[in-house]
């Protein structure tokens, strides 16, 4: 049942700041432009020392080690790591071992890259596409890692998403159908990796009942079934989605790839404000603290076949944002990120947003609201967050993809970022450098190793340290 709009303006005006959210990250508050790199004073970790090896600069204390380098470190099977290192799961592993499953945002024929994921047999869905995904075991005690196939034949495997029960969401942010772009097979899907039985993932069969769109990331509500989904689009701007499951389902390993391509609903959000009016967009909330409600829109052709998702919509019956990307489960609901807003966007310019949707209350918060970046070649300020995680420390660990100086920050509880790790591996050339995003930012289930990819040329790096608790509000 949709929430009252009038239910909803009672229950703001009681609070007048908005509904608080409770939790290990609570309330993530700044004001457009005040969120820059925190200087050293019991917030963050102090100030990051330049890498030697011009790898990752990070704070005294912490280090780093390579785990997978495209086209240099090899798989098991022999060919080398993929290229495109993007989102990544990490699950509890045996005898101590982490296991990671790695997408690889490779789009478009395999021709067009040197090293595309390996065609593993039995393992590919489309053998024209060049993504997919790779499992990465590292063990416990600093030993050699390995590196297998999990999924091949997919296209563009951005963002996803882990799932309760311990297998991994890669999301297609490429929607060719066959024929389109050297496919022979329709994109645009979401597929299950399980780390731990290489022969589940055998056949890889998408799940349509999620739609066929640009999907970014996706997470699983432990507690209803439900899945909320980000698409990365524009023209017009990508959906919030949530997928509800039908009556009688129960969730599990191999449970959603036996699912009817129509099973379910899938749903884009509306949002409206305190006063009952429609939100058009996610970039019309100025600062922090702003609380919309929430509307579920049933998405009329979920395979969009011939018109795609976003635009089977009038312009006053959802709720857009622009780069709607990395999202992470924790506190009862869903963080989701909106990367940046510019002419695009009806509402005001900014350089990233983080909102939290509670599906108790079924409203969206917005916690974290980066103001323009001056100067992105200027370490100190942050723009484009993408993938993100809740540390077990408090607070958020963002990765970067913005202009300029790409760095993971954190930002506390009450809405102070500081520096974490920069990357400077440089890209470009020694007059013009180049930075690529940080991707794939994930702790350990020990919380001891935070793991994170520099996206080109495709490293995976384990990063170590003395992690503490960051302090939950000004001293």
């Amino acid at each position: 049942m949709p929430i009252s709009r009038r239910d909803f303006a009672r229950g703001t005006a009681a609070t007048s700041a908005g509904i608080a959210v409770a939790g290990s990250v609570g309330a993530l508050a700044s004001a457009p432009g005040a969120i820059a790199a925190g200087g050293w004073g019991g917030l963050g970790y102090g100030p990051l020392i330049p890498d030697p090896a011009r790898i990752l600069s990070l704070p005294e204390g912490f280090s780093y080690r390579v785990l997978t380098w495209a086209g240099r470190t090899k798989l098991e099977t022999g060919e080398f790591t993929p290229f495109k290192h993007d989102g990544t799961g990490c699950f509890a592993g045996p005898r101590g071992a982490d296991l990671l499953v790695v997408n690889h945002e490779l789009k478009g024929p395999r021709e067009q890259w040197d090293h595309p994921v390996p065609l593993t047999e039995g393992l590919v869905y489309d053998p024209a596409a060049s993504g997919g995904c790779t499992v990465v075991d590292v063990p416990k005690h600093g030993d050699p890692v390995t590196e297998w196939v999990g999924i091949a034949g997919t296209s563009t495997n951005c963002a996803g998403g882990t799932t309760p029960w311990g297998t991994w969401l890669t999301c297609e942010e490429n929607s060719d159908l066959a024929g389109e772009n050297g496919m022979t097979r329709d994109h645009g899907y979401v597929f299950e990796v399980d780390p731990y039985d290489r022969r589940a993932n055998r056949d890889p069969k998408p799940i349509k009942a999620l739609g066929r769109y640009d999907h970014e990331a996706v997470v699983v509500d432990p507690r209803r079934g439900h899945m909320y989904l980000t698409e990365d689009d524009k023209n017009p701007n990508g959906l919030f989605f949530r997928w509800v499951p039908p009556h009688g389902f129960r969730h599990g390993r191999g449970q959603l790839s036996g699912l009817a391509d129509d099973a379910g609903r899938l749903q884009t959000m509306r949002c409206f404000d305190s006063g009952g009016r429609f939100v058009e967009d996610l970039s019309h909330a100025s600062k922090t603290g702003v609380v919309y409600g929430v509307d579920w829109v049933d998405v009329p052709d979920r395979d969009a076949r011939e018109v795609p998702v976003r635009r089977q919509f009038g312009q006053r019956e959802v709720t857009r944002g622009r780069k709607l990307e990395g999202m992470w489960w924790s506190d009862g609901g869903a963080y989701f990120v909106s990367s940046y807003a510019r002419d695009e966007s009806p509402g005001a310019p900014h350089d990233g947003q983080v909102w939290f949707y509670d599906p108790k209350r079924r409203t969206v918060t917005l916690k974290v609201l980066l103001g323009v970046n001056p100067d992105p070649s200027e370490p100190g300020a942050f723009d484009g967050p993408d993938n993100i995680t809740v540390s077990p420390y408090g607070g958020l660990i963002i990765a970067e993809d913005g202009e300029g100086v790409q760095h993971l920050f954190g930002a506390t509880d009450d809405g102070r970022t500081y520096e974490l790790a920069r990357n400077e591996v440089n890209v470009g050339t020694d007059e013009k450098p180049a930075y690529q995003e940080f991707t794939g930012v994930c702790f350990s289930p020990d919380g001891a190793t935070l793991y994170a990819n520099i996206q080109e040329p495709g490293i995976m790096v384990a990063i170590t340290g003395p992690w503490q608790r960051q302090p939950r509000r000004c001293p």
